[in-house]
């Protein structure tokens, strides 16, 4: 990445697209703080994040945000239910009440009836709403969405992009990497990479 300024709203929707290669994926984890630029300045609700340790990184993303990937990166030895509990027991959650969370968070995404199967049992749009259901457990202020139809057929990726503009309007931020025009024409603001760098297109 080069020369790019960009501000993420909450409640923005921004599809970010260009080129195998251009730049999206490293955008998208310099948004989540993953990486850590080589010059410049990440500020999330206003604090800057370049001199910060890991653990205060690694507690901003816990409370600010939500990752879902093209892999799914499910564990294929635990339930959907399982899955969507991981983030609830790594911040120390009560059993009960992470359980309870995590049949919720499911419901939500359309799956309470395949909460107790493990992710080979399931086809990849419903492995795709599992890690939905996992990414917004903690209620993230926004969703890194990093080609997240990219494994999906038609039908099951109109179902997750559906799923997303119901929680954008509900009013959590969605920034969307994709290389499909028509994925990306669902969000409401638009970013193009090439070599680097990332500007808005009107």
């Amino acid at each position: 990445m080069r020369d790019t300024d960009l501000d993420v709203w909450f409640g923005d929707y921004v599809a970010v697209m260009g080129a195998s290669g251009s730049g999206k994926s490293t955008l998208l984890n310099i948004l989540g703080l993953l990486d850590r630029p080589s010059s410049g300045n990440v500020l999330v609700e206003g604090r800057e994040t370049a001199a910060l340790g890991d653990a205060a990184i690694s507690a901003i993303r816990a409370k600010t945000v939500g990752f879902v990937f093209q892999a799914f990166h499910l564990l294929t030895n635990r339930t959907a239910l399982e899955n969507v509990e991981l983030p609830l027991i790594y911040a120390g959650t009560h059993p009960r009440t992470r359980r309870t969370l995590a049949l919720k968070a499911l419901a939500d995404v359309g799956l309470t009836l395949r909460a107790g199967h493990l992710p080979n049992e399931l086809s990849g749009g419903e492995r795709q709403r599992v890690a939905i259901a996992r990414a917004m457990i903690r209620t993230p202020r926004v969703l890194l969405c990093d080609e997240p139809t990219g494994n999906l057929d038609s039908l099951s990726s109109d179902l997750v992009m559906r799923l997303l503009a119901d929680l954008n309007e509900a009013g959590t931020a969605v920034v969307l990497v994709t290389h499909d025009a028509a994925v990306g024409s669902r969000a409401g603001r638009h970013v193009h990479i090439a070599d680097g760098v990332a500007e808005e297109v009107a």
